[in-house]
């Protein structure tokens, strides 16, 4: 009998396990979102999860391994616009209509969690290596978006401006255009570029 509890109990302590290491991942996706990393602690991680700090380090030996775990937890919640479904439509206009729109409602969505890693990035490594992925992601959106289209470097600029988090934040929230209205300005521009 002992033996039939033991596999059970490993079984069962491993599930444990994975659950602590899946609350401190979201502890840190949540306080990254609230403060952003530069502010946000171990110490402040640990608590949120209700564990110790030394069982944040066993979970998470260093910075990185933590940035990881948060980032794939975030990004399975906020799936980025699928490029393949964009490079799909023959149309140039109208891909540029539909992936506006998507990409404008996820930056609603995700605004705070972006804007914090975009602001922290200078102070941050971890969060600027995931800055970088978010670059590379938008200019292969450009690509994309400039597929049928005469490309000229104006033409291009327009579209990478188009696609840019700071440039819907800018329209957004500090012009007080809707997302639907700043999708439609920089569709203009596009075109007259």
């Amino acid at each position: 009998m002992t033996v039939q509890k033991r596999p059970y109990r490993m079984k069962r302590r491993a599930e444990l396990e994975e659950q602590t290491r899946a609350r401190i991942a979201e502890s840190a996706m949540r306080l990254h979102e609230q403060l952003g990393p530069a502010r946000t602690s171990i110490g402040a991680i640990a608590e949120q999860a209700g564990v110790t700090r030394s069982t944040v380090y066993r979970h998470f030996p260093d910075e990185d391994a933590l940035f990881d775990a948060c980032s794939a937890h975030w990004a399975a919640l906020n799936p980025l616009p699928d490029l393949a479904a964009w490079a799909a439509i023959r149309d140039p206009e109208e891909r540029l209509r539909i992936a506006l729109d998507e990409l404008y409602a996820f930056y609603r969505q995700t605004e705070a969690m972006i804007g914090n890693h975009l602001r922290d990035a200078a102070f941050v490594a971890t969060a600027a290596r995931r800055r970088e992925g978010l670059r590379g992601y938008l200019r292969e959106a450009a690509d994309v978006l400039a597929r049928g289209r005469r490309t000229r470097r104006a033409t291009r600029a327009a579209i990478g401006h188009a696609v840019g988090f700071a440039t819907w934040r800018s329209l957004t929230r500090e012009q007080g255009l809707s997302d639907a209205e700043a999708a439609a300005l920089m569709r203009r521009l596009v075109a007259e570029a």
